[in-house]
């Protein structure tokens, strides 16, 4: 297992002049301007300053034409990152002195980089050439007046002027939103687009960060969380071999977790340090079941019983885990008409633990609903004597078209967090499905997964490229503080926060992996706050601390423009690409923990990882 902090660059300055000087000679740049940079102990970014200090150091002849050269129009100096996170990591300068454009693409190349004519590409010299996205992972250093970003390598501009770096911004930002939405980015195409109700999103140097403040230390203490340190707080206390083609991963709060994979389910023991494996293993013997493998596993009945599904299923296995039989095969039925679902789960955060729980919501492109496994006249048909019972809509809503919902997840009194492909997301109280009671506008993105907090005060949603952490807190006309699951927010909705890989770490995962499985840790206790916030990509699981995301004051928000990114982060680091990483329920958390363990499935094993170095005496 392998281990990471956010991998933060450090602190760069020159002075103006630099870019007034004359290129070096070809043999000096050879010898000389591929000096190392300082490479830091715990990260492998570093000193883009230490390039341009050695390049001074030479005492170079530079001719007094030359240095009174005006700079040209949107002048940068060009960095590469090479060496990955080896020892030998370090910056180089690529271009001592170019510049970059927006511009709107229109040749044959960029349509063939899948860049449609007329969006926005960014140019820097010869040397970049690429669409104005958030596949660029853009992060600002704003106090050294430099970009860090990925396009078929880790890149850094700096900029001569406060002024020239506050342009480069602004203009990225506004091709982005132009690239996203069609539009050009005036102040009333932004309000179209996010609604006079986000003016925060439209602006968010503008925004109110007071219920941020007000909820960032939730037992009422101002006291900062420590920040997370790359060694000594991680360590790995089970792993092992799993059955090839694991599809998901399932984590039980009472005795047992389970690994759905190409063959079955394999059962696994809940220790206060993890997963263990039992032994166990329920096979899918012939049929429909083995042909059609399910990737989705909801536990039911106090966790005796399994619902097995495949994606944009017409159906659903119940597996009995104590006998390890299928018991039944329902079906999804409205009106007569077999219907599909993409994405079934619990009526609320807890329910799995209820014995008698005999309903489950389910959701696809435009349907939201409750399923009932009770038959009307109170029997429920056996499936050896009379083939697929049918499942009972016991309530919900068919939308019209459009509305393309993704994923969705419950809080622990059954009100609903639904993400979409347009990248909206919607908040719907435990009494109505029909309508929502609030809807979060698009960041231009598709919600591929989204998680709540168990008090349905903050919602994460998760992206290719970031996740979004939305604060749901409003107070009413009244003064009253309320969730946008129980009314609507008004005009006062805050800004939410990004959280972001660095250029580099982005650039590691792989240009094809996209996080994926963003999720709160696991509490189903009212007055109990999450800690911790885990998402994959490719070979990393990556984890924030909740408590530091919150705190406008955190460090990663300082001298940034547009919406806050965090960059904090610990990395845990397999040997292939992982499937899921969850964090198990809180009461497996021992006494000198500051979580329950995360558990992380590949294809080819599972592990247990703790946040503390500490053992239990």
């Amino acid at each position: 297992m392998g281990t990471s902090q956010s991998r933060e660059g450090l602190e760069v300055t020159d002075s103006d002049s630099d870019y007034e000087e004359e290129e070096e000679d070809e043999q000096e740049q050879e010898q000389d301007q591929f000096h190392d940079a300082e490479t830091s102990t715990q990260s492998h970014s570093t000193h883009l300053d230490e390039v341009d200090a050695r390049l001074k150091a030479l005492k170079l002849k530079y001719s007094s034409s030359q240095s009174q050269t005006p700079l040209s129009k949107n002048a940068v100096k060009l960095y590469l990152h090479i060496g990955g996170n080896t020892p030998n990591a370090k910056w180089i300068i690529s271009d001592k002195r170019t510049s970059y454009a927006f511009l709107k693409s229109d040749d044959e190349e960029d349509e063939q980089n899948d860049v449609a004519q007329g969006q926005w590409i960014l140019k820097v010299g010869s040397k970049i050439r690429a669409r104005v996205s958030t596949e660029l992972q853009l992060k600002m250093f704003g106090d050294q007046r430099r970009v860090d970003f990925v396009s078929n390598g880790v890149w850094a501009l700096k900029f001569p002027t406060d002024e020239s770096y506050r342009k480069f911004v602004t203009d990225f930002q506004n091709c982005t939103f132009e690239n996203v939405y069609g539009l050009s980015p005036t102040e009333d195409n932004k309000i179209k687009v996010y609604g006079k109700e986000f003016i925060g999103w439209v602006k968010p140097e503008a925004a109110d960060d007071s219920v941020w403040e007000d909820a960032y230390s939730d037992d009422g203490s101002r006291k900062s969380p420590e920040p997370f340190r790359s060694r000594g707080d991680l360590m790995e206390e089970f792993e092992e071999a799993a059955t090839g083609g694991v599809q998901t991963l399932t984590l039980g709060a009472l005795d047992n977790s389970f690994l759905l994979n190409d063959s079955g389910v394999q059962v696994y023991r809940n220790f206060d340090r993890g997963i263990h494996g039992k032994g166990v293993a329920v096979k899918f013997d012939g049929g429909n079941l083995r042909q059609e493998t399910p990737n989705k596993a909801l536990l039911m009945r106090a966790e005796t019983n399994m619902m097995l599904m495949s994606p944009h299923a017409s159906k659903l296995r119940q597996l009995d885990i104590e006998t390890g039989k299928i018991v039944t095969e329902w079906k999804f039925e409205k009106d007569g008409c077999d219907i599909t679902m993409r994405d079934i789960t619990n009526d609320t955060k807890g329910s799995q633990l209820d014995p008698s729980e005999s309903t489950f919501l389910g959701l696809d492109d435009n349907r939201l609903c409750q399923w009932d496994m009770r038959d009307r006249k109170g029997i429920v048909q056996n499936i050896a004597n009379s083939g697929s019972p049918v499942l009972h809509w016991n309530q919900g809503h068919q939308f019209s078209r459009g509305t393309n919902f993704q994923c969705f997840a419950t809080t622990g009194d059954g009100s609903i967090v639904v993400g979409s492909i347009d990248g909206k997301i919607r908040l719907y109280s435990k009494t109505s499905m029909r309508q929502a009671k609030t809807a979060f506008p698009g960041l231009g993105s598709p919600i591929t997964s989204v998680d709540v907090t168990f008090d349905g005060k903050w919602v994460l949603g998760t992206t290719d490229t970031y996740l979004v952490l939305i604060c749901t807190l409003f107070t009413d006309k009244d003064g009253m503080t309320k969730t946008g699951f129980s009314g609507r927010m008004g005009n006062r909705i805050p800004a939410p926060r990004l959280l972001k890989l660095t250029p580099l770490d982005s650039h590691l995962a792989g240009t094809t992996n996209k996080f994926h499985g963003g999720h709160f840790s696991w509490v189903t206790e009212n007055g109990k706050q999450e800690r911790h916030l885990v998402a994959t990509v490719g070979k990393f699981s990556v984890i924030w601390d909740f408590q530091q995301v919150k705190n406008s004051a955190h460090e990663c928000y300082r001298n940034q423009q547009g919406l806050k990114s965090c960059y904090c982060y610990k990395i845990v680091l397999k040997d292939e690409s992982i499937i899921e990483s969850r964090f198990m329920h809180d009461k497996f958390a021992v006494s000198d923990s500051p979580e329950a363990p995360l558990v992380v499935a590949t294809p080819l094993k599972v592990s247990s990882i703790s946040l503390s170095g500490k053992r239990p005496g």
